[in-house]
C-alpha cells in the first residue's frame, strides 16, 4: 500500500471527545493532526440525527485519557501497516479533499470478534485475513481482530504468520485495509458443554505448556483470547497470559458468580458475547452474565442482532454496561455474501433469515456487519448516536489498551467512519487514505 499522505474531511459534524463540532478534520502521516474550526468550516452544531448536543460523552468515552502527544521523530507500527512518519505535515490548503457536507464523521470502528466475511472463513483459510481486511472498510471497520476458532495448533500457527508477513502487495490496489491489531483465540480451551458451534474434538484443557509453545503473546500477534475460566488450570494460563500482554476474556462458560469473580480477580478483563454460550442468568444462581452486568472492572462483548440476542436483552445489556458494551459481530464468512452454505473451521454452516446455523440449528456466527449493531443498539436500546459509537470505538480500544484509536483527536491514529443521518456508512478512512466511499465507483474505492 502507498505511504499515507494528507487528507482534509471538509464539512462534517465531528464527534469529538467533547462532543459534536461542525468543523474540518485535517490528517497527514497517517495521523490526526486537527480537528478545528479553525481548518475550514466554523461553529458548533447539534447531536446526532435528532439530537442535542452532548458534552463529554461523545467518541472517546468519559474514562479516557487524553491522547499522548507524538514527537515530530516518532513513528507507530501496526500489523499489517507501514509505521507512519510525523515529521514535515503538509497545509491543510494543498491536501486533497474528501466532502463530508451533511454527513457526521465518527472514529473508525473496532470488531473485536469477526471470523470472517465477503465468503472467506478464516479459520478454514487463515491467509484469507488479508481478504477479510479488505472487505471490512464497507461497513465503516477501520480495526480489528481477526478471530479463530476451537482448531488444531497449526492453524493457529498459519493464522499468526499471515498476521505477521502483512498484506500482499497489491491485494487492494491503493486502498488501505481494515488494520488488524491481533488475533482472537476463541478457544480451544471452552467448556464442553457451552461450545456452540466449536468442534468438540479439537477442544483442549487449559494448558500454560501450550501457550508457551505456542507464542502467545501481544508481541507474537495475539491480542485477546477467550476461555472458560472455570476449568482446571485456567486462571494459571490468565496469569500467564496477561503477564505476555494478551487480553483474556471469559467465555463459552459454565462458571458460577464465584468462579466468575476469581477469574476476574486474576486479570480477565472481558467477557464473550454476553449471554450466548454461557449459564443463563438466574436471581439465585446469576453465574458469568450477572457477573458480566455487575463488575466494573471488565468490558463485555454483545451481538447486536436481534438474533443472538432479543431486543430486549440488547437493552438490559446496554443500560446496565453503559461504556463498558463493546458491541461486536461474530461475523462469518456469510457477512456481504447471499443465503445459503457457509464455511466454518470443520464444520458446516448456513446462512438463513434467521441467523447462520449449524444443520442443527446451533447458531454458528452470523452475518451481522457492525454498523448495523450500531444501528440496531440505537433502536433496541434507545441509546444516542454517541453511545452507540462509543461501543464500537472507545470502548474496544480502551480494552486493548489502545490511547489513539477510538477518538477523534491531535495525534489519534487517521482512522474515521463517515455516516449519512440514517447511521449508513457513505465512507471510511484508514490511516488517512480512503477505504471506501459510496459515493466514488468500486473500481476507485471500495
Amino acid at each position: 500500500m502507498r505511504a499515507p499522505g494528507s487528507l482534509l474531511i471538509s464539512g462534517g459534524k465531528v464527534l469529538t471527545a467533547s462532543g459534536w463540532r461542525a468543523c474540518d478534520v485535517f490528517l497527514a502521516h497517517g495521523r490526526i493532526v486537527s480537528a478545528d474550526p479553525d481548518v475550514g468550516t466554523s461553529g458548533t452544531g447539534g447531536g446526532g440525527p435528532g439530537e442535542p448536543t452532548e458534552v463529554g460523552t461523545a467518541g472517546a468515552g468519559a474514562e479516557r485519557a487524553a491522547l499522548r502527544q507524538f514527537a515530530s521523530s516518532e513513528t507507530v507500527e501496526v500489523a499489517g501497516g507501514e509505521a507512519p512518519a510525523t515529521h514535515g505535515a503538509p497545509s491543510p490548503s494543498a491536501a486533497p479533499r474528501l466532502d463530508a457536507a451533511g454527513l457526521l464523521v465518527v472514529p473508525g470502528f473496532v470488531d473485536l470478534q469477526c471470523n470472517g466475511a465477503a465468503g472467506v472463513d478464516i479459520t478454514t483459510q487463515p491467509e484469507g485475513i488479508w481478504e477479510v481486511a479488505a472487505a471490512l472498510p464497507r461497513w465503516g471497520v477501520t480495526a480489528w481482530l481477526p478471530t479463530i476458532v476451537t482448531a488444531p495448533a497449526a492453524v493457529r500457527a498459519r493464522a499468526l504468520a499471515s498476521l505477521r508477513s502483512g498484506a500482499p502487495r497489491g491485494a487492494a490496489g491503493e486502498r488501505p485495509f481494515a488494520v488488524p491489531l491481533g488475533l482472537h483465540l476463541e478457544g480451544p480451551f471452552l467448556a464442553a458443554e457451552r461450545r456452540g458451534a466449536h468442534p468438540a474434538e479439537h477442544l483442549r484443557s487449559p494448558d500454560p505448556a501450550l501457550v508457551a509453545e505456542e507464542g502467545w503473546s501481544r508481541e507474537r500477534g495475539v491480542a485477546l483470547v477467550t476461555l472458560a475460566p472455570e476449568l482446571p488450570r485456567a486462571l494459571d494460563v490468565v496469569g500467564d497470559l496477561v503477564a505476555a500482554g494478551v487480553v483474556v476474556s471469559a467465555g463459552h462458560s459454565s462458571a458460577s458468580a464465584e468462579q466468575a469473580t476469581a477469574a476476574i480477580d486474576a486479570g480477565v478483563t472481558a467477557v464473550t458475547h454476553l449471554f450466548n454460550a454461557m449459564g443463563p442468568l438466574h436471581h439465585r444462581d446469576p453465574g458469568l452474565a450477572g457477573v458480566a452486568l455487575t463488575d466494573e472492572r471488565v468490558r463485555v462483548g454483545a451481538i447486536a442482532d436481534g438474533v443472538h440476542l432479543h431486543p430486549a436483552a440488547v437493552a438490559l445489556a446496554a443500560r446496565a454496561l453503559g461504556e463498558r458494551l463493546c458491541l461486536v459481530t461474530d461475523a462469518v464468512a456469510a457477512l456481504g455474501m447471499p443465503a445459503g452454505r457457509v464455511p466454518l473451521g470443520v464444520l458446516e454452516a448456513f446462512a438463513t433469515d434467521n441467523g447462520v446455523r449449524l444443520a442443527d440449528g446451533t447458531l454458528a456466527g452470523s452475518d451481522l456487519s457492525l454498523d448495523r449493531a450500531v444501528r440496531n443498539l440505537i433502536a433496541f436500546a434507545g441509546v444516542s448516536l454517541p453511545a452507540a459509537v462509543a461501543a464500537v470505538t472507545a470502548s474496544p480500544a480502551a480494552l486493548l489498551g489502545l490511547d489513539d484509536r477510538g477518538v477523534i483527536g491531535p495525534g489519534a491514529v487517521g482512522d474515521l467512519t463517515l455516516l449519512d443521518p440514517a447511521g449508513e456508512v457513505v465512507a471510511t478512512v484508514i490511516g488517512g487514505g480512503v477505504a471506501f466511499d459510496r459515493r466514488v465507483p468500486s473500481s476507485d474505492a471500495g
